[in-house]
């Protein structure tokens, strides 16, 4: 049975590799894309979200949403990772289509209202735009069939702060809102993303089987590479977004546990996803408050990143 999905998206690289599995799977009914700041700017995150799917041969949806975190002050788009246009700066062909007339938290809301207990939210970016829907439509709690997060981490630390993962991070108030929302929700962070390593190899294959898209994919590829073998000694890259995508399709390649999640909001945490697992006790009850969540604890690698070559390839 397919998977109707809108994708809540900030692209970026890993954000465009998981944006053709998307495309591609024929598992996947893609609804539409929402945009949000993170990678890049709101802007340029609809730029590229078009251009993907214009370049892969689709005309999809795209909303534009968030342009900053709802409290705190939007910091610099990571212009050393994704480059300054999102894509590796390299040379990006014309746009033909437009955003959307509505705002990403609206086409939320439509979209899930039109087919209710359908559509699963896969959101891998900052949180806003989720925050946004359920603020207009509280009952979506109740509408969605399930919700995808790519962010946070439990045990494995963060990527931006000793703590804290990105998403999480950029907007910590929109994260504790979607995380302790009550919908059914799996996080889909670091412990897994960081088991994943896509290499130059498989990253040929896909990059063979897409047409002009699998150009973009390589060439931004090349640019993300540099990052992860400076930082991280890596020869390749954490194809981090595509991982929620991979939880979706093939969730016996994650090892999960289920629990009670919330967000610190500020302070030397602010970002951090703190996990209590069902049923564990602790000196005060508040851990233990928020409703249950299932959240990925680790992943098989060698698995996800070859089930993302074979979708692409």
């Amino acid at each position: 049975m397919s998977e109707a999905i809108i994708f809540d998206t900030d692209p970026g690289v890993d954000d465009a590799q998981a944006i053709a599995i998307a495309l591609r799977h024929p598992d996947i009914e893609l609804l539409g894309m929402t945009t949000t700041f993170g990678n890049v700017d709101a802007d340029t995150a609809t730029h590229n979200a078009l251009l993907l799917a214009e370049l892969a041969g689709h005309e999809i949806p795209v909303a534009q949403g968030a342009a900053a975190p709802m409290v705190k002050p939007r910091h610099p788009a990571p212009a050393h990772i994704h480059g300054a246009n999102g894509l590796g700066d390299i040379a990006l062909p014309a746009v033909q289509g437009r955003a959307d007339p509505r705002d990403a938290a609206r086409f939320i809301v439509d979209t899930v209202n039109a087919r209710p207990g359908e559509v699963t939210l896969v959101a891998v970016g900052p949180l806003g735009n989720l925050a946004a829907a359920l603020q207009l439509e509280p009952a979506l709690i109740d509408r969605v069939k399930r919700v995808v997060v790519m962010g946070g981490s439990i045990r494995e630390g963060g990527n931006v702060t000793p703590v804290a993962e990105a998403n999480i991070f950029n907007d910590p108030h929109a994260a504790r809102r979607v995380l302790t929302a009550g919908w059914p929700l799996t996080l889909v962070g670091l412990d897994a993303t960081h088991r994943c390593v896509l290499d130059p190899a498989r990253m040929a294959r896909i990059a063979a089987g897409q047409g002009r898209l699998g150009e973009v994919l390589a060439d931004s590829y090349a640019f993300y590479r540099d990052f992860y073998r400076e930082m991280l000694g890596i020869d390749g890259c954490c194809p981090h977004d595509s991982c929620a995508l991979a939880w979706l399709l093939r969730p016996e390649l994650f090892t999960t546990a289920r629990g009670h999640l919330t967000v610190a909001t500020e302070g030397e945490a602010e970002g951090q996803t703190v996990f209590a697992p069902e049923n564990r006790g602790y000196i005060e009850p508040r851990w233990s408050r928020t409703p249950l969540v299932d959240v990925c604890l680790g992943a098989d690698g060698e698995g996800v990143v070859e089930w993302i070559a074979e979708t692409l390839a």
